[in-house]
């Protein structure tokens, strides 16, 4: 019996001594704040075990309300100039609503879909998190959640 617990705390240390960066997990898809909680859900409708190794790999651990506890120093609002035009909710938060936001630059970068890159204090990326879909009241809650206030220094 002991074995078998161990030989399971000795899977979970190996998995977790894995973690990608957010760069490799982006490119992997598995993009946004996902919780390991998830993988395990993922895994009641999927049986690619690659694809569970994968999810396990890019997860945070969960805690009682461990998403709401992370905050970042800054953001980077990455968009095609291009496909702005198929995006209205994100020209009307860049037009509107970015001032607001000191600590959240805009980077144009070329056929890159609309995504949010979460800055650490030493400004780098920390969390990416795809926000096609969003609208300007959903990036105006998340930023205002999840942005450390700028102190007036």
């Amino acid at each position: 019996m002991w074995k078998l617990i161990y030989a399971g705390f000795l899977l979970i240390v190996c998995i977790r001594a894995e973690q990608l960066s957010s760069k490799e997990c982006e490119v992997l898809g598995f993009t946004g704040l996902a919780l390991c909680s998830d993988c395990n859900a993922l895994a009641e409708y999927v049986k690619d075990q690659e694809l569970l190794s994968d999810c396990r790999k890019c997860c945070a651990e969960d805690s009682d309300d461990s998403t709401s506890k992370i905050v970042y120093s800054g953001a980077v609002l990455e968009v095609c100039m291009r496909k702005l035009v198929f995006y209205p909710e994100i020209v009307s938060f860049i037009e509107d609503e970015k001032d607001k936001f000191p600590s959240v630059k805009v980077h144009y970068a070329f056929n890159a879909p609309p995504k949010l890159i979460m800055l650490d204090d030493a400004g780098q990326h920390k969390e990416i998190i795809r926000i096609d879909n969003w609208k300007r009241e959903h990036m105006l809650e998340f930023l205002r959640e999840k942005l450390k206030p700028i102190s007036a220094a």
